[in-house]
């Protein structure tokens, strides 16, 4: 049995510092663990087998072994961000099979500090849609591989979910960590606009876009956060002093049902931060009817832009439809004047509270089938209907979080969400210690080469 896969981030690279184990070794139990599993998982598009023992043994034989934040963690690194020698698909055929120059700034971070790539992560086409699967691959998750991981981050979410990898670097323009995360049982935040460089596609989805770590333990979190970040995440907000929290539960979304085992989680999270001293109280945002305009408007601009350029012949249906209505709505969506109505509408209410906790989605993922070959209103109801909280926080460029807490009917896990105000990553970081200090939750899902359970109804 591995002494080291299925391991946390931290304790690997603790590890690896103090020579108890070298950065081959780590990366050649992960690469084994990939081999065996990864079949029926899916997350990844490619492993960069030889590759990844090579740089390995670089990282070991580096003067400063000793100061790497993150000694020989094998990532895994979404396949829309460029990771040098490898070509990025972005879950597409009609992407160019070429070689990446050099690594996004994101990769080159976790490089200095010690990480190896291991591999390139599944993603729908463009990383437009909630769900993981196109012609490079289905992402299942590791719990119940009857569904999806979720998107678009789904590949990197399955990866650390199975414990193909202790962390993964993904993505989140409408909720693309936050999403697969809450399906897999992975903690995660979005930052907020410019803590984390993006160049993530052709602008970013309008400056909507953030890159950010998928992990099992907040400390993972923060530590991969750090060095994406640069000069570290200013702490100033972790004092244990009381929040005001307000707990909503209304999706903000008109029409869109939020099933009992979601709520449920929020009302016992809410009570843990209550016997916690924070001050908790419900209140629901002011969300305008016109939100699931925006959110759409955007959502499909951005893969317009996105999309540009590429043969429409090798675009999915889906992806062509999706495309086609965003190029109607980009002169309204450059403007920015629907982000900012929004930001202001919204902002006296994070005058008021501190922090806003919400369920992470509305019910359990869709099964991991070929949506890709669907059409494209049928994906977007099945987008809608299961993830209504998370557009919100890309639109106004506030931080966002996900985090596991309680698990469904079928033994998946349930998951919360926690935003604040910009600047308060800290903050939220350190509730979602709390919540997960007082309600551990498991690191990784069980073996993914067993048989699936019986099914049973998640809401």
């Amino acid at each position: 049995m591995s002494s080291w896969a299925g391991r946390t981030a931290a304790e690997i690279a603790a590890a690896v510092r103090e020579k108890e184990v070298t950065p081959r070794e780590v990366v050649a139990e992960h690469l084994a663990r990939i081999e065996r599993l990864d079949g029926r998982v899916g997350a990844f598009r490619t492993v960069r087998a030889e590759a990844a023992l090579t740089e390995a043994d670089e990282v070991g034989a580096r003067a400063d072994l000793a100061g790497l934040p993150l000694a020989g963690v094998p990532v895994a690194v979404k396949d829309n961000l460029a990771v040098r020698g490898e070509s990025a698909r972005n879950g597409s055929a009609a992407t160019p099979d070429t070689p990446a120059a050099e690594d996004h700034v994101t990769v080159a971070r976790l490089r200095a500090a010690g990480a190896v790539v291991v591999g390139l992560t599944n993603v729908p086409e463009l990383c437009v849609f909630g769900t993981t699967e196109g012609v490079h691959g289905t992402a299942r998750n590791p719990w119940d591989i009857t569904r999806t991981a979720g998107g678009s981050s789904g590949g990197s979410a399955a990866a650390v979910a199975a414990g193909l990898v202790p962390l993964a670097l993904g993505n989140d323009g409408m909720g693309s960590l936050r999403i697969p995360a809450a399906n897999c049982g992975l903690v995660t935040l979005k930052p907020g606009h410019g803590v984390v460089p993006a160049g993530i596609g052709n602008g970013d989805w309008f400056g909507m876009a953030e890159n950010g770590p998928l992990a099992t333990t907040v400390e993972d979190l923060r530590l991969m956060l750090d060095v994406l970040a640069d000069t570290g995440v200013d702490r100033s907000e972790e004092d244990p002093a009381p929040r005001r929290i307000a707990v909503a539960l209304r999706s903000p979304l008109a029409g869109v049902r939020v099933s009992e085992p979601y709520t449920n989680a929020v009302r016992q999270a809410a009570g843990i931060l209550a016997q916690a001293g924070h001050r908790v109280r419900r209140a629901e945002p002011p969300y305008p009817l016109s939100l699931g305009v925006t959110s759409l408007q955007h959502w499909t601009a951005g893969t317009a832009v996105d999309a540009a350029g590429l043969d429409p012949a090798r675009l999915t249906r889906r992806t062509r439809v999706h495309a086609a209505v965003g190029r109607r709505f980009l002169h309204a969506v450059r403007t920015g004047d629907g982000r900012e109505r929004l930001r202001e509408r919204l902002t006296p209410f994070f005058t008021e509270y501190d922090v806003l906790l919400t369920p992470a989605l509305a019910r359990r993922s869709p099964a991991a089938a070929p949506w890709h070959e669907r059409g494209w209103l049928r994906n977007l109801l099945a987008n809608t209907a299961y993830s209504p909280f998370t557009p919100p926080w890309n639109l106004t460029g506030w931080p966002a979080m996900s985090v596991p807490f309680g698990t469904l009917p079928s033994g998946a896990p349930c998951a919360v969400q926690l935003v604040g105000r910009p600047g308060t990553e800290p903050g939220l970081l350190a509730l979602a210690e709390e919540l997960e200090r007082r309600h551990p939750w498991h690191r990784t899902a069980p073996p993914a080469d067993r048989d699936p359970g019986p099914g049973r109804s998640d809401g």
